[in-house]
């Protein structure tokens, strides 16, 4: 089978190559009706450009990096299914990657990705200034989420998780609870700190002289069992048990139910992010809503945005999207919403 070349396509229409690179591209240079004419062609033709040709004229080769912590878990597939969606209207593909493993695999991924993306979205706890800097491509565009990097390089898109883990803390101290359990994240993690942060401070303002209590854990189904199992082996059963993710609170209800407690009557659980499942465990679990998929689709459009103005001056910003508490059955607590508040700056 022959294969039809851009001479080809050109010759149809009665055009100069460049003609029909310039309309293929949508670069401008051609009338409206000698663009419909040539996409006409191309198209009664089969004719498909060389990606690796045309993203030498062009020099983009229309594809997005994203470097992830993990693939592993619902929220990880939400944020990729957010960032697919707006790449994909956009024309754009996506290569994804992960460093679970430490700063080296992460640098590794990086370095795989050079050359072959026009820009990075980037979330991950080993990113941080000094990392970036010896990594990136300078001037390559990039957005970072949920991190402590503040720098005119990157724009930044963050979870709002103080405030979200403020207000969970309150809806539990309102349903009667004072005696509140926190489980942490991964150490160095910037979403872990921040959420943990939040429940100390919100203790501190609702629950005033009461003990806070925090437990690690590791953002895993399996470490808020661990966790779980520890906190009802100390003898102190707290009334409450607030985990820094929906992961924990899984894991950590499985341990209560092992235990034979009734979760909420005997105990109380709550969890955060809000991924797909938590709807559907028995008894279904109050969390903190993060709208994931809008994560993932603002991030790109972010990103979108600075790919669009390469050619000038855009001040790299700095957000952070509001969260929500939804209430269901495992926390006691008659079903409503509770909005952290929603920040920009």
């Amino acid at each position: 089978m022959t294969t039809v070349t851009i001479k080809d396509v050109a010759r149809e229409a009665g055009v100069s190559v460049a003609s029909v690179s310039r309309a293929l591209n949508g670069s401008g240079g051609v009338t409206a009706e000698t663009e419909q004419r040539i996409r006409a062609v191309a198209n009664r033709l089969r004719y498909v450009p060389h990606s690796a040709a045309r993203s030498l004229i062009t020099r983009r080769t229309h594809t997005i990096g994203a470097l992830l912590p993990d693939l592993y878990g619902e929220f990880f597939s939400e944020l990729i299914r957010g960032i697919d969606l707006a790449a994909r209207a956009r024309g754009l593909h996506l290569l994804v990657s992960s460093a679970h493993d430490g700063v080296e695999e992460a640098a590794a991924a990086l370095r795989a990705m050079r050359g072959r993306v026009d820009g990075m979205l980037i979330l991950s706890s080993r990113a941080d200034q000094k990392f970036l800097h010896a990594n990136l491509p300078e001037g390559l565009p990039t957005v970072l989420l949920n991190s402590a990097v503040r720098s005119p390089h990157y724009s930044v898109l963050n979870i709002d998780n103080q405030g979200g883990a403020r207000a969970m803390v309150r809806h539990l101290v309102d349903a009667g609870h004072r005696q509140i359990a926190f489980i942490t994240g991964p150490e160095g993690n910037f979403d872990a700190t921040q959420r943990e942060h939040g429940y100390r401070a919100a203790m501190a303002e609702f629950a005033p002289g009461t003990p806070v209590r925090v437990v690690a854990g590791e953002f895993t189904e399996e470490s808020g069992y661990r966790a779980g199992r520890e906190l009802l082996a100390t003898g102190t059963r707290p009334q409450a048990v607030f985990a820094g993710n929906d992961m924990m609170a899984i894991g950590c209800l499985y341990a209560f139910q092992e235990a034979g407690l009734d979760v909420p009557r005997d105990i109380a659980l709550a969890g955060f992010d809000d991924i797909p499942i938590t709807r559907y465990v028995t008894p279904a679990l109050t969390t903190v809503r993060v709208r994931i998929v809008d994560l993932g689709r603002s991030a790109l459009e972010r990103l979108a945005a600075l790919l669009e103005a390469s050619d000038q001056a855009i001040a790299p910003s700095a957000d952070t999207l509001g969260c929500e508490v939804v209430v269901r059955d495992s926390c006691g607590a008659r079903p409503h919403s509770q909005s952290s508040t929603k920040k920009a700056r």
